[in-house]
């Protein structure tokens, strides 16, 4: 199913409780903890929580029904990947008598410090000039040990931010707008900071982008998806906002570690430039990312060499492999 087929979506000017979206996938042991600190994190809102599964093969749902009597319990019957599992638990709230005032997108994995959700949550719908408005609302995230800041901020893809993270590495040129997507300038993470797009382990949407922009788009089974949605939102007025008072913890981040989930990251990536950009470009983007994985592998790393040969496969971006 795609971002543009007729799932039913929450209105416009929703004015509901906030729906709490989460998309299950054999997720039994983190969400105990998440369930147990949903109160505290959602502190002066309302709200429901609605969970989309994927098909677990755990206790995945027994527990939310023992934990949280009260979710709305989505079973999508197959691992149909991220994307799907949120438009599956959107749809759940579209007949929310006054519909859904925001919706918190959140993974599983995700720690929300106190208060967390009504700081993003408010901060939506705020004008930023242009007509536009706040659309997505996200947290300052932390690693697993609660201190370690995790760089969030991404812009937009060009050949010449590929080319920089190819030559000098992700971190270091993102120090110069130009050289790279990840934004690693401290001081953009100490105040409110626009951003392209940002990590989609958590983040508020407001009624109003979530009508505007309609269905995630299922294409992307894992990854990009959330990229494409805010550029999207962008696209239509809506723009991504840091909100540094609102924290939270991501346990997460195979990815970085895993040849197979990194190769899915890295094809993605380079499908979705290739969507809003010509041929011509998306080749020049695409060589651009071969050198950067081809140099890693040259340093021995697994997942680089697994993402470099992908890459050079003919045929490589015609359909996003799921895990």
């Amino acid at each position: 199913m795609r971002f543009d087929s007729p799932v039913p979506r929450p209105a416009a000017g929703g004015t509901g409780p906030v729906a709490v979206v989460v998309v299950t996938w054999n997720s039994a042991k983190v969400l105990p903890e998440f369930l147990s600190s949903l109160p505290q994190a959602m502190r002066g809102l309302d709200w429901r929580l609605v969970v989309a599964d994927n098909d677990s093969a755990d206790d995945t749902v027994d527990v939310i029904r023992s934990l949280a009597p009260d979710a709305t319990i989505v079973q999508t019957g197959r691992n149909a990947g991220y994307a799907a599992g949120v438009n599956a638990a959107l749809g759940a709230t579209a007949d929310w008598e006054d519909g859904p005032r925001a919706a918190l997108v959140c993974n599983p994995d995700i720690r929300m410090r106190r208060g967390c959700a009504k700081l993003l949550v408010d901060g939506l719908g705020a004008p930023v000039g242009n007509g536009d408005r706040v659309g997505i609302s996200v947290p300052l995230l932390y690693e697993e040990d609660g201190r370690t800041l995790v760089h969030s901020l991404r812009r937009e893809s060009s050949v010449t931010r590929a080319l920089g993270e190819a030559v000098i590495g992700n971190r270091r040129a993102g120090r110069f707008p130009h050289l790279s997507e990840l934004v690693t300038d401290s001081a953009a993470y100490e105040r409110p900071t626009h951003a392209d797009w940002a990590t989609g382990a958590l983040m508020a949407l407001s009624a109003d982008c979530l009508a505007a922009c309609g269905p995630w788009d299922e294409s992307f089974f894992l990854y990009s998806e959330e990229t494409e949605y805010c550029l999207r939102a962008r696209d239509r007025g809506y723009v991504t906002r840091l909100e540094p008072t609102a924290e939270a913890v991501h346990l997460g981040g195979d990815s970085q570690v895993s040849p197979r989930l990194w190769t899915l990251l890295t094809l993605n990536r380079v499908r979705l430039y290739g969507r809003r950009h010509g041929p011509l470009a998306t080749a020049a983007f695409r060589t651009a990312v071969l050198l950067r994985e081809t140099s890693r592998a040259a340093l021995g790393r697994p997942a680089a060499r697994a993402a470099a040969a992908a890459l050079a496969r003919p045929g490589a971006l015609r359909a996003t492999p799921g895990p």
